[in-house]
């Protein structure tokens, strides 16, 4: 069978975003790629006609199975688990694009408006510093005369 994506959008669970989700027509359902997770910070592990989603500790956050070529998670199940999970993190990537995009804004203040729901398409996640930033660092030294 092939079908449509007639969109895609973020979905929403509580506090938790998950960015990039594809709705296709006649399905029922919204559809969810394994580098979704793994850009969390989440592993997926397969097992005959189950498949686990964990947190790098191991633990256990969501579990699917297998039925008509697709594995299906309950996000009932995620709400149940800690979500916290979920999206913990941002990647290096998105932190440092959502810190340019930003007008070189501090990572506390993203971190704040993310939180907050503040900025359209921000998604929800832990924005880090992990390295200095070369044109934050040129726009605040001086000059010695």
């Amino acid at each position: 069978h092939v079908a449509k994506i007639m969109g895609y959008g973020d979905y929403q669970i509580g506090n938790v975003t998950i960015s990039w989700v594809y709705y296709v027509e006649g399905l029922g359902h919204n559809l969810f790629s394994i580098g979704q997770f793994y850009d969390s910070d989440l592993e997926v592990a397969f097992r005959q006609h189950t498949c686990f989603i964990r947190n790098l500790d191991g633990v256990d956050l969501l579990t699917g199975s297998w039925g008509n070529n697709l594995y299906t998670l309950s996000l009932q199940d995620m709400m149940a688990s800690s979500p916290i999970y979920l999206l913990s993190k941002a990647s290096k990537t998105k932190s440092w694009l959502w810190h340019r995009r930003l007008s070189h804004l501090n990572f506390g203040a993203i971190n704040y408006l993310a939180r907050q729901g503040l900025v359209r398409g921000l998604p929800k996640l832990r924005f880090e510093k992990d390295q200095l930033c070369s044109a934050c660092a040129m726009g605040k030294s001086t000059k010695k005369t």
